[in-house]
């Protein structure tokens, strides 16, 4: 019997995908082997990469001039990918947003390349909330603008998209399909796959034709933007597997309406789980209200004596993944995509359960 899995990543996947992957495993498209056992360049596999392409095109309105990328590395790849490959158009120079660990990672890598500015950060509230608009301003002659919508292990999302001159640049790891995007205002997206697209192994980058010519001279072949959309994202072998089941979920999320059906449903899972946390006495939210993620919710018990309690009860109840980052303890929710309405509404009843008997 499935249980409902919280986990922040790799993350659950919707069970039809599953299924599906299951029946298609040992013989797929009748050719008597795995998808796995194929060549990335036969007239099948390369079926299944354009169709992917395509839906993800679909279900995010991506404009025409834009290309999509398959990549490997994951998001922490392009960490390093992101000043090799805009850093050379004469600027060294780059804005970051700092709200977390992910912000943090990133900015490391960057400043192995040039010069960081950090243009805002939340550090002096524990990274409880995303920075306002009005709270900072931009470097002159930035070569990017980077930030990090939505902080997994902090859980903070911010609720706006900066306006900004040099080309922005956003990790998307742990929002990308949970709700429309406008493509356009972005020079660069990028997403790790095992929150909401699909198994680790592959990562999904967006990204505007005329960023393609800003690469530093000495990039690595493996991490350059150009040579991945000239190639298809084949320059060398990729993940088949990942991109396969990643097509699969593109597939399942334009069964269910897209991302428009998927930003409400987000809204009603992360509001159950809010309410409820704002009307005990017992949990709590460290996120300020403003900034409050709906895919990750990080939450804590009045009484910390009673975690390893609650982690053990809430597994024997079929609640998986629920320990918060070890960075930061607690609690964590993650209410990606995959993760059904019935399954909070679960969470939510253990919890009370938990509170009358303990509290």
């Amino acid at each position: 019997m499935r249980k409902f899995n919280f986990c922040a990543g790799p993350a659950a996947l919707p069970e039809p995908v599953l299924q599906q992957a299951q029946e298609e495993l040992l013989d797929w498209q009748g050719l008597g082997c795995s998808v796995m056992e194929v060549s990335h360049r036969s007239p099948e596999f390369t079926a299944v990469a354009e169709q992917a392409e395509q839906d993800l095109r679909d279900l995010l309105s991506i404009p025409d001039n834009y290309k999509v990328l398959f990549l490997q590395g994951g998001a922490t790849g392009q960490f390093s990918a992101i000043p090799w490959n805009l850093f050379g158009a004469g600027s060294k120079q780059a804005d970051y947003i700092h709200t977390g660990q992910w912000a943090e990672k990133a900015i490391k890598e960057a400043r192995r390349y040039g010069e960081v500015n950090i243009v805002a950060s939340s550090e002096d509230r524990n990274f409880s909330y995303a920075p306002a608009a009005d709270s900072w301003e931009e470097g002159a002659g930035a070569a990017y603008f980077h930030y990090t919508p939505n902080e997994t292990i902090g859980g903070v999302e911010f609720p706006y998209i900066p306006d900004v001159k040099s080309p922005l640049v956003a990790d998307m790891s742990s929002t990308i399909l949970s709700q429309p995007i406008p493509v356009e205002k972005f020079g660069f997206i990028y997403a790790g796959a095992q929150k909401n697209i699909g198994p680790s192994g592959i990562a999904v980058g967006i990204v505007r034709e005329d960023l393609l010519d800003r690469a530093l001279p000495e990039i690595p072949r493996s991490l350059s933007w150009k040579i991945a959309a000239d190639g298809g994202s084949m320059d060398n072998t990729p993940p088949t597997f990942a991109w396969y089941l990643s097509g699969l979920v593109f597939k399942w999320l334009k069964a269910q309406g897209g991302v428009e059906a998927m930003a409400k449903v987000s809204v009603e899972k992360s509001q159950l789980l809010y309410d409820f946390l704002d009307r005990s006495d017992f949990y709590s939210s460290p996120v300020a209200v403003e900034s409050r993620s709906r895919m990750n919710v990080p939450f804590v018990l009045a009484d910390d004596s009673l975690d390893k309690q609650f982690l053990k009860e809430s597994e024997e109840a079929g609640l998986l993944a629920l320990k918060g980052h070890r960075s930061v303890g607690g609690m964590r929710a993650s209410l990606y995509n995959a993760v059904p309405l019935e399954a909070v509404e679960a969470l939510v009843a253990f919890m009370a359960d938990f509170e009358q008997r303990h509290g």
